[in-house]
């Protein structure tokens, strides 16, 4: 199967992708976009994805699937091994509430198109909108780290001893984080995680830094 992502590389929503990519052991086109030049908002693009965002993977016959955690569940259904869900359902809902706590609670008031809005229409600056990121994230990191740090169930990872799901998305938003000047110290659990991922050649390979359009 030849699989294209049309992806940025400093989005983190294509970095759990590209990670997931990379531990499923798949190879794949890797097709750049530049957000800030509105090159997703195109009539080519928005064929592929009618609400003009990164990632979409484009398969082998020319269909699209959109969405970071819908692409990540359809790599695991289609190349189950190695798994990033657990086998049993309690694990599994443990692991998808972990991973919907940053995707779902930091990244949608955090992504580009949030923080071109604030300046647009608020004038907020690039330290206001620091200071707006900086508080969403602190939000759900403490909450975060409470979670991970309480539980038995943690690992050397955030769900024990493999990567999952929740790790992808923990992965890609320390990294975001880090263009902010987000610091790790404040939360231990999380930083020793983070520190175990970026061990993995999966993980370090899908850093925003190492893509090829990286700037």
């Amino acid at each position: 199967m030849t699989l294209r992502l049309h992806n940025f590389f400093r989005s983190s929503t294509s970095t759990r992708v590209r990670a997931a990519l990379n531990l499923k052991g798949l190879d794949y086109e890797y097709v750049p976009y530049v957000l800030r030049d509105g090159e997703t908002r195109k009539p080519d693009y928005l064929r592929r994805n009618p609400q003009g965002l990164v990632p979409t993977l484009e398969r082998e016959d020319g269909s699209h699937l959109t969405q970071s955690l819908a692409i990540i569940e359809w790599l695991e259904e289609t190349h189950p091994e190695p798994p990033l869900l657990p086998p049993d359902p309690d694990g599994r809902a443990r692991v998808r509430a972990l991973a919907c706590m940053i995707a779902c609670e930091i990244h949608p008031l955090n992504n580009l198109r949030v923080l071109l809005r604030l300046r647009d229409q608020f004038g907020a600056d690039e330290e206001a909108q620091k200071v707006w990121f900086a508080h969403w994230v602190g939000l759900t990191f403490d909450a975060l780290e409470t979670a991970l740090s309480d539980s038995p169930l943690t690992g050397r990872f955030c769900h024990g001893e493999a990567p999952t799901l929740a790790d992808l998305c923990l992965y890609a938003q320390v990294w975001n984080n880090r263009r902010f000047g987000i610091p790790l110290e404040t939360w231990p659990t999380i930083a020793r995680i983070f520190a175990e991922l970026d061990r993995i050649p999966a993980f370090r390979d899908a850093a925003p830094p190492n893509q090829p359009d990286a700037a």
